[in-house]
C-alpha cells in the first residue's frame, strides 16, 4: 500500500509538471521563496552588524538640525533647518538639473541627428566629429573640463560680462533678474491655463480635420498666438502687476535675482552636451528606418523636404527613436549623481554625503537614496512606456 501510494504521488507530480500552466506558477512560487529567503538573509544580516556595532535602525534623524549650507537652492533653507528639508533641497536640485539636461539634449540631439544626414559635406563631417569626440571621452572629464573653463575662464564679479545691467555673468555664476509677482498676477496665470487647454483641443480638431478632409490648418500660428497673446493682453489689463528683483553688486559678490551657480551649469552643459551625442544616433538610426521609397512618394505629390521630414518620415522614425531614448533619458538622471564632484549639492552630497556623515546613518541614507532614483527612474519608464504605445503601429 505504500508502494502504491508514493507511484500515485509520484505520478501526480508528474502531471502538474507536465502541465504548463502548473508549472510556471510552481516556478514563480519557488522563485519567489528564493529571492523573499535571500532579502531576509540580508536583513537579518544588517540587524546583526548592527546590533554588534551598537546602532539602531531609524529615520529619526531626519528631525535633526542639519548645520551646514546649500550653495544652490530652490527653496529657502539654511544650516538650521532639518535633515528631511536638506533631502528636499537636493531633490529639488537634481530634478532640476536632469529636466534642463533632457531637455537640452532632445532638442539638440534631434537637430544634430538630422544634420548627419544633411547633404552639405562639411555640416555632416562637423557634426561627426563632435559625435565622435563626445561619447567616446567619459563625462566625468566633461564635467571637469566644463567646470575648470567656466572658473579659469570666466571674469571675477567685479569685472563680470554685463548685459543691460540686468544679467551678469562670471565665475560666480549667471545672475539674472527674478520676477516679483504682485496682486491681480493670477489672472494672467489663469488665461495662460486656458490658453493650453484651448490649444491641445485646437490641436486635435486641427489633426482630425485633416484626416476627415485633407485641409490644413496653420495650428502652429494659431497655437502660438493663443499661448502668447492672450496671456499678454490678459497681463496689460490686469495693471501689468508685475517686477524685477534685478541683481547689483555688492562688495565681492551680486545680491537679489536670480542665480545659476556655475556647480549647475558646468553639469547641465556636461550632462547635455554627452548625451546629445547619443541621442543625435538614436535620430539619425531611426530617420534610415525609414524606407527612402517614403520620401519619394512624398515629393512625387508635390510635399517639400522639410514637410515630408515632418509628415512622413518624422511620425514613423519614433516608434524606433523612442524606446532606446527612454534609456537615455535614464541615464541623464543616474549620471547627475557624478554632481559630488565639482561641489554641486544634489541627493547624494546632501543625504547621501554630508548628512550621512554628521549622522553615521550610513545604511538609512543610501536606503533613501536608492530609493529616490528608483522612484524617478520609474516614473520616466512609466510615462515613456506610455508615449511608446502612443507612437506604435495600430493594426487594423
Amino acid at each position: 500500500m505504500q508502494a502504491t501510494g508514493t507511484h500515485e504521488e509520484h505520478n501526480l507530480f508528474y502531471r502538474i509538471w507536465n502541465n504548463k500552466d502548473a508549472r510556471a506558477v510552481f516556478i514563480q512560487i519557488i522563485t519567489v521563496m528564493i529571492m523573499l529567503g535571500f532579502f531576509a538573509f540580508l536583513i537579518r544580516n544588517a540587524a546583526l552588524n548592527l546590533e554588534a556595532l551598537g546602532k539602531t535602525f531609524g529615520f529619526e534623524f531626519l528631525g535633526q538640525i542639519a548645520g551646514y549650507d546649500i550653495n544652490q537652492t530652490m527653496i529657502e533653507f539654511d544650516s538650521r533647518d532639518t535633515h528631511l528639508r536638506a533631502y528636499f533641497v537636493g531633490l529639488l536640485n537634481t530634478l532640476l538639473v536632469a529636466f534642463m539636461s533632457v531637455v537640452a539634449a532632445s532638442i539638440l540631439g534631434f537637430i544634430f541627428g538630422v544634420l548627419r544626414l544633411s547633404s552639405n559635406w562639411l555640416v555632416s563631417r562637423l557634426v561627426y566629429v563632435y559625435i565622435e569626440y563626445a561619447r567616446n571621452v567619459p563625462l566625468l572629464l566633461h564635467i571637469l573640463l566644463i567646470h575648470g573653463v567656466l572658473l579659469g575662464v570666466l571674469p571675477r564679479a567685479r569685472q563680470a560680462l554685463n548685459f543691460n545691467d540686468s544679467v551678469f555673468l562670471s565665475n560666480r555664476g549667471l545672475y539674472m533678474p527674478s520676477p516679483v509677482f504682485e496682486d491681480g498676477a493670477i489672472y494672467p496665470a489663469i488665461m495662460f491655463i486656458i490658453a493650453i487647454i484651448a490649444s491641445v483641443w485646437f490641436y486635435r480638431y486641427a489633426k482630425k480635420l485633416q484626416a476627415d478632409t485633407g485641409k490644413i490648418l496653420p495650428v502652429f500660428s494659431i497655437v502660438a498666438g493663443m499661448l502668447i497673446i492672450l496671456p499678454v493682453i490678459t497681463f496689460y489689463l490686469a495693471g501689468s502687476p508685475l517686477s524685477w528683483d534685478v541683481p547689483a553688486l555688492k562688495g565681492l559678490n551680486f545680491k537679489g535675482g536670480v542665480a545659476i551657480k556655475p556647480e549647475l551649469l558646468s553639469l547641465w552643459l556636461s550632462l547635455s552636451l554627452y548625451t546629445t551625442c547619443f541621442i543625435a544616433e538614436i535620430v539619425r538610426a531611426g530617420i534610415l528606418a525609414i524606407s527612402w521609397g517614403q520620401s519619394e512618394a512624398a515629393y512625387a505629390l508635390g510635399l517639400r523636404p522639410n514637410r515630408t521630414m515632418q509628415l512622413i518620415v518624422i511620425p514613423q522614425a519614433l516608434r524606433v527613436i523612442v524606446p532606446p531614448l527612454t534609456s537615455q533619458y535614464l541615464n541623464v538622471v543616474k549620471n547627475s549623481s557624478l554632481a559630488l564632484i565639482i561641489g554641486y549639492m544634489d541627493v547624494v552630497a546632501t543625504i547621501g554625503g554630508i548628512s550621512l556623515n554628521q549622522t553615521g546613518r550610513e545604511m538609512e541614507c543610501m536606503i533613501i537614496v536608492l530609493s529616490t532614483y528608483l522612484s524617478i527612474s520609474l516614473l520616466i519608464s512609466a510615462f515613456m512606456n506610455w508615449y511608446n504605445k502612443r507612437t506604435k503601429l495600430v493594426e487594423r
